[in-house]
């Protein structure tokens, strides 16, 4: 089935899955509320502040590859960024990061209070959970229950969380090379590797395709984390859109503070042809998305 995304390019693709993604994200926040307006205020201020929104086309872009529509699956695509964007607004609080600029704007807690950015992130991890649910409540089925699961497994203790309470402990330690790819692994990897790995589930992949994802996400996800760590050093405050030298000043694990700059970019292109591997199994015009993300994150500048 065609559904015109057959012959777009990377920049397309993602631009057209983008708007997708938001258009959808703004249905399922436009709630004519009354005692609850602020924080849906609040919710609507950080889900509207940009981004790569990179899960949710992760996720899209999975479910086009067996030729499936994703617009049948927003629900879990929106989730997903919901998820994300709580966990942003979470990580920039004064307890945690500390952060006063994210995407390029005052964050949330410098818009509206700690109090209110605490609720709003709570909100929209709890909303998360509503859409999955609320499209399980009608037809529920194997596939659908297992990949929620996938997506829950990721935000919390074993997934995302896990990974930022060993980075929060680990601030201002000298920790080996183990506990920072624990670190990298969850506190960013989980919930890319659960984008992919959640839509394969619901367009049932068999087994070696799965595998071969989950390989696939594990590697792009550790990228990701490692060139933030290398565009901390070296990135572009205005196209960042937030204060480069955080993670020095704050003494955070980092692989350019273990191996070093220039190792680390090194490594980091290593990973990206390791991620290509992966991709042989599926017939090459559709893997055309995921080949070039993997360049795509080696090269990214924001």
């Amino acid at each position: 089935m065609k559904m015109g995304w057959e012959t777009m390019t990377f920049k397309e693709l993602i631009k057209k899955d983008q708007l997708i993604v938001e258009e959808h994200l703004m249905k399922f926040l436009d709630k004519d509320l009354t005692y609850q307006k602020d924080i849906l205020k609040s919710m609507k201020y950080s889900i509207k502040s940009g981004g790569k929104r990179l899960r949710p086309v992760l996720f899209m872009e999975t479910i086009k590859l067996f030729g499936k529509n994703p617009l049948d699956y927003m629900a879990y695509a929106c989730a997903i960024e919901m998820i994300h964007t709580y966990s942003l607004i979470h990580d920039d609080l004064p307890a945690m990061d500390d952060d006063s600029l994210r995407r390029g704007q005052p964050t949330n807690h410098i818009v509206f209070g700690e109090a209110m950015a605490i609720l709003a992130g709570d909100s929209l991890l709890n909303y998360a959970f509503e859409l999955l649910f609320e499209d399980m409540k009608d037809s529920i089925n194997q596939n659908k229950a297992e990949a929620s699961y996938e997506i829950a497994k990721a935000a919390g203790m074993f997934g995302m969380i896990g990974g930022q309470v060993v980075d929060i402990d680990s601030e201002g330690k000298n920790i080996d090379i183990e506990t920072m790819e624990f670190i990298h692994r969850h506190k960013t990897g989980a919930l890319i590797e659960a984008s992919i790995v959640s839509a394969a589930i619901l367009c049932g992949a068999n087994s070696d395709e799965l595998s071969n994802l989950k390989r696939y996400s594990k590697s792009i996800g550790l990228n990701f984390q490692i060139t933030d760590d290398i565009l901390d050093i070296i990135g572009d405050e205005s196209v960042l859109g937030k204060p480069i030298g955080s993670d020095e000043e704050n003494n955070k694990a980092t692989y350019p503070k273990f191996y070093g700059l220039e190792k680390s970019i090194e490594l980091s292109k290593q990973i990206r042809d390791e991620s290509l591997k992966y991709l042989e199994i599926f017939d090459e015009d559709k893997v055309f998305f995921f080949k070039e993300l993997s360049n795509y994150i080696l090269e990214r500048k924001s």
